[in-house]
């Protein structure tokens, strides 16, 4: 099984980041326009669709808001794994300031490639709004 990994440093409160993340149903809109262009909630998932036409629905799986951590699991659409789990943690790092952490471990393994890369595109965007705009939603 590959299992991706992704940190990023942000300059803004983990209340505040976390606030955001936590949404399951409109979160990836909220943190991430115009890379993610639709979310919307269809019973325990949530079917996201992105800028480059990909849709992925993904099912809700547990939410930890002392840990600051959302679990969910992609579950088809155009993307078909064999097995999928994600995890999005927001640590604090002082005040203002804040460390995604966002997990994805997948089969096949030749899906690592694609979804790390895409990982990599989705967090250039969730640093630039989370960092710039008002998160309220």
């Amino acid at each position: 099984m590959a299992s991706i990994s992704k940190e990023l440093p942000l300059e803004i409160g983990a209340d505040e980041a976390w606030e955001v993340i936590r949404d399951f149903g409109a979160g990836p809109s909220r943190m991430a326009p115009g890379f993610v262009v639709g979310t919307r909630v269809v019973a325990d998932s949530r079917v996201v669709t992105f800028a480059d036409g990909s849709v992925a629905r993904e099912r809700f799986v547990s939410v930890d808001d002392e840990a600051r951590r959302i679990v969910y699991a992609v579950v088809g659409d155009t993307l078909r794994p064999a097995h999928d789990n994600a995890s999005m943690q927001v640590v604090a790092e002082g005040e203002g300031r804040c460390r995604l952490i966002w997990i994805h471990d997948v089969l096949p393994d030749d899906l690592a490639e694609p979804i790390g890369a895409a990982m990599v595109q989705g967090m250039d965007v969730i640093k630039r709004t989370l960092e710039t705009r008002p998160m309220s939603g």
